[in-house]
Formats: structure tokens, sequence, C-alpha cells
């Protein structure tokens, strides 16, 4: 008797072939039978005219804190994730010295843009090594399975203190006692080490974050440990210096390149994007890696599905009129009394001449980039759009800001104001900062063609009051599969992009496909009717701090090691989720 039965599936297996029609029996958590007759099952999901595809793995998000406190891990469960990838960027809560655990919520409260006060609450900091802290998140049953990497910024402050904050080189015992770190975690089964080198990233206190400027002797060495593993990943992000001295970017690619021969055969990832300022960087990007695969190096491009930018609202973290005096003045009221403040004729004319303050600067986690924003509202106004019923993540110019202001005979930042002070106040406005240069996502397209390509960068768990991106998976299925004018992917392509790939890439030899032996992580979706709810925002942090979520809707259900973790947007009881270990094997000290 099989535990459950998926009848009447048009199954996509995830492995790029077109799809084809079955049922699938399932038996202790494992896919125990697929064809025409796999035999009674205690309970059956009618999949007839819903098509079924494997678990989508999320090979880029920040759980690494929400994963203490939150055993569901919403968002990313809605948008048919059955397994995740945390301790990306270099920023995570391991390896940790005792009473130090202020530096690394002050890293993720800057780097990420979760509240401190939310991190410190959560997490109860239970561990100081790796291995401890990969038990203590263990302990607490989830809806979906997660894995763990070794974050670089944790592991120069457990080593250096101070000097890894002062961004001093490591020593050579420094570099000795992060390799056995390392060594440690893949041997108790980590997925692999992440490290962030990008300007854009601060901490809490505006300081640079300790892995930014780590010398190519500390990251050769680190990757050096996964000789003799058959397991782990190492996951880099850069801005190859972009905003400092652009004549660095084959210095630092060389860095990379080199980071990826020490491992020896093992996997590197890395972000892929189209920056602004920088619009052609990719483009020299995919060249270097072109080049890296000729000498036999497997380096892989973490793309994104749409835009990366940030969403902006009167209670998100940042908004056109933050820095404005006249905001300031009455930012702390609720967001009810505030709207009705910022309709009084008087307060409005102050907030559209006043000059906005700078938010970054010494001292603060705001990147640069966003004063400039700020500065420029008029001129970015063009890729500035509501967020208003259907979500569109490829709107046209004419759905701006600044198309509304020229039909009203206003400015932008007039337009902005009149559209946020509207309704209740919680409006919210959707800026595509990279991917969109050309007001389309055409460059996204050819990254998402690219042979190299992993689908990524979700960031599910972090930008919390700014970025609502968890539902990249439901982005990729509806958007790229189905409801786009121009060019499209194909259904079977996307799906092996979203589960088999990401899989293979991590080593999940167990998940990713749907075949006899494999984990039942399966999802059955409404094709036709899937997309995407509106982002809202949500104060269910702990301490009533706030996030951003996005529903989808056509997820039938969604199984993680044969039980239905969500279905039709509602999570369930069941639990199954744990973390990944990696196989402890061939691991040579």
């Amino acid at each position: 008797m099989l535990d459950n039965r998926i009848r009447g599936a048009t199954v996509y297996d995830g492995n790029g072939g077109e799809p084809y029609t079955a049922d699938i029996g399932i038996k202790d958590g494992i896919i125990a039978a697929l064809g025409g007759d796999v035999g009674r099952a205690r309970e059956e999901i009618d999949a007839s005219g819903a098509i079924v595809t494997p678990g989508f793995v999320d090979i880029h998000t920040h759980f690494d804190g929400q994963v203490s406190w939150d055993e569901t891990l919403v968002p990313s469960v809605l948008h048919g994730v059955t397994s995740c990838v945390m301790g990306n960027c270099g920023v995570g809560f391991a390896p940790l010295r005792e009473n130090e655990q202020e530096r690394l919520i002050s890293l993720m409260e800057g780097v990420e843009d979760i509240p401190g006060s939310v991190l410190a609450e959560g997490i109860d900091f239970r561990w100081e090594s790796f291995p401890e802290y990969m038990d203590a998140i263990d302990d607490i049953p989830h809806s979906i399975d997660f894995a763990v990497q070794v974050p670089h910024d944790a592991l120069r402050l457990y080593v250096m203190g101070d000097r890894a904050e002062n961004l001093e080189p490591a020593s050579e015992s420094d570099n000795v006692a992060m390799q056995a770190i390392v060594r440690d975690a893949l041997q108790a089964g980590a997925a692999g080490f992440s490290t962030g080198r990008t300007d854009i990233h601060r901490t809490a206190k505006g300081q640079w974050t300790p892995s930014s400027e780590a010398t190519q002797e500390e990251l050769c060495g680190i990757s050096a440990q996964f000789a003799g593993f058959d397991h782990g990943v190492i996951q880099v992000v850069s801005d190859f210096d972009l905003l400092r001295d652009s004549g660095r970017f084959d210095e630092e690619f060389d860095l990379i390149d080199a980071m990826a021969a020490a491992s020896g055969d093992r996997p590197l990832s890395m972000t892929w994007l189209q920056r602004v300022p920088g619009e052609d960087q990719w483009r020299d990007i995919e060249k270097r890696v072109a080049s890296a695969a000729q000498r036999g190096l497997d380096i892989k491009l973490q793309a994104a599905a749409r835009g990366i930018g940030v969403i902006t609202g009167l209670d998100t973290s940042f908004h056109p009129f933050t820095g404005v005096p006249a905001y300031k003045e009455i930012s702390s009221l609720p967001l009810a009394e505030r709207v009705q403040r910022m309709r009084d004729p008087k307060v409005r004319e102050r907030m559209l001449t006043e000059k906005s303050e700078p938010l970054a600067g010494d001292g603060s986690p705001v990147p640069p980039f966003v004063d400039q924003i700020l500065a420029q509202i008029d001129q970015l106004s063009a890729r500035m759009f509501p967020m208003q019923g259907e979500v569109d993540y490829e709107p046209p110019v004419e759905a701006s800001f600044l198309a509304r202001a020229r039909v009203a005979g206003c400015r932008p930042l007039e337009a902005i104001y009149d559209y946020l002070v509207d309704g209740d106040g919680n409006s919210l406005i959707y800026f595509p900062v990279f991917n969109y240069a050309g007001g389309n996502l055409d460059v996204v397209y050819e990254m998402l063609n690219h042979p190299q390509v992993l689908a990524s960068l979700s960031d599910a768990g972090a930008h919390v009051g700014t970025i609502c991106d968890a539902s990249f998976p439901t982005t990729m299925l509806a958007h790229w599969c189905r409801d786009r004018d121009g060019s499209r992917l194909p259904l079977p392509r996307v799906v092996q992009m979203l589960s088999a790939n990401n899989a293979d890439h991590m080593g999940f030899s167990d998940r990713g496909r749907i075949g006899v032996g494999q984990r039942a992580d399966i999802n059955v979706i409404d094709f036709d009717k899937l997309g995407l709810r509106p982002p809202e925002i949500r104060h269910d942090l702990p301490g009533g701090g706030r996030r951003l979520v996005q529903e989808a809707r056509g997820y039938v259900a969604t199984l993680v090691k044969g039980e239905v973790v969500c279905a039709n947007g509602n999570v369930s009881e069941a639990r199954p989720g744990r973390l990944i270990r990696q196989p402890r094997r061939n691991a040579q000290c």
C-alpha cells in the first residue's frame, strides 16, 4: 500500500524533455512507482488538468536568521520551493564567539536589510562552532529542507575579531585557523563556503564587510580545503570594484579564477546582473567565464528571473521622501496618521520643495546608490511603476510615473507623492534598478539562455523592507513560459532550471527530478491559473517587525518528502523539512 498517489499527472520530470502523463506512487517519502498503474494508496491527489514538477531548489536565500524562529520558511514554500540554500554572500551566524552575536547581527542588518531587533529577539544563539549551528537549526522541524554554507564574514570575525572589522589582512595563523574551520564544517556536511566582495554591502554601522578586502592567499587557502571532498560549492558576489576603480575588473576576476582552480573540481558560482552604473559589465563577466570554461574551471552564473530593484512605500525601509526634513518630523507616527498629515497642502508643499538629506555615509548601512536615486527621482521616474492590480514585472514606460506626470501636467515627484498618500497609504512603487536599463527584460532573457546560468538570486528571507523576490520561481514559470510578449522560454527547460540544474550544482543527487528512487519533493500546479498576488507589508517578524510578503496562486499542492506542506496557498501543519547534510566521505585530513 502506497502512502500517496498523484493521479493523472502531466509530468515535467526536471530532465528538460517533453512532458508525459503518468501516476506517481509515493512510499516512505520516496517516489516508489511511476507509470499507468502504480497501485493503491492511503491518500490521493487528483492532478488532472495540472502539471507536476519536481520541487524547486532555491540556491540563494538568506533564511539564516528566520530558520531559527519560523518553521514554515514563508514565502518560499508558497512558491514551490522544497529545498533552499542559506549562508550566501559571506553573511550568516556561525561560527560565533560567546557574547559576540551583535557583530553578526550588525552584518546581517546592514547587508541584508533585516532589522537587528528582529534578529536579536528571534535567534537564541545557542552554538559556537559551525557544526553546532547545524545541529541547532536541525533540531527544529520545518516545512522545507535547507542547507547551509560557511559565511566568510562570520568566519573572519570568529578568528580575527577586531582585526577583521578593521579589514586587516589575515596572518598565516589566521589562515590556518579559518581553513580548519571550513574543513570541519564540510566534514559535518556543510554545503559549501561563501564570500562577499561588493562595496554595496555595508554593516549596520556603515562599515565595509570583513571579507570584502580578503587577499587571494586567504581565499585560495580556504578554497583548497575542498580538496578530497566530493561535495561542496563556493559562492561569490563581487561588483569588481565598480564604484571605486572599474579598472580592477580583470584583477578581481583573476582572484575568482584562482579560487576555482584551488578548489580542485568543485563548482563555483557568482552573481550575474546588469549593474547601474556599469551597464555593460555583465558582458565582460560572460567573456571571462567562457575563458575559464575553456581552461576546465567550473564557474556558474547566478541570474535573476526579472529586474532586481526595490519596492518602496510609506511603510518600507525607504521611499522618495525618507530624507526630507518635513517627512522626518512625522516619520515616527503611525501610518494612518502620517498619511493624514501628508494630505495637508502645507506639508505637501514642504515635502516637494525641501531637499532630501543624505541617508548614506559614515555610520549608515544605506548604500550610496540610494542617495543617488533620491537625488534623481524626476530623471529615474521612467523606471518607477505603481504596483496596482495584476503584478507586472516587465512594465512599459507608458505605465511609469514619468508618463503619469506628463498626463497630469506635473513633476514626477508630485505624481509619486499623490500616489503614496492615496487610499490607506499602503500603495507600493516598483523600481527595477538592475537588469532593466533598456526598459525591458531582454538582457535577462539572454542571461537565462546562457549555458552556464543558474536560475537564482531570490534573496528569500532578506531585504525584508525593500525587496520581495522569493517569488522568482513563479515569475520563471508564469512570465517566461506563458505571459511574456516577445521571446519566451520553454516550460520543460524552465522546470529543469528551477529543479534539476540547481540540485545538480549543489550535489543534491536525491532530489530535483521526478523518477523512481528520488525524494518525493513535488509540485502540483494549475499552470493556467499560476500567478503572483501583489506584495503586502506584514508585521509578523519577532517583536512585530515588518516585512514584504508576496503570495502566489495556482500551486495546488507542494510535497516535501511525500507530505503536503502547502495546498492552494495554505501552509499545512506537516514539518518534514530538515537540514541537508552532504555526504561525509572521501575527506582527507
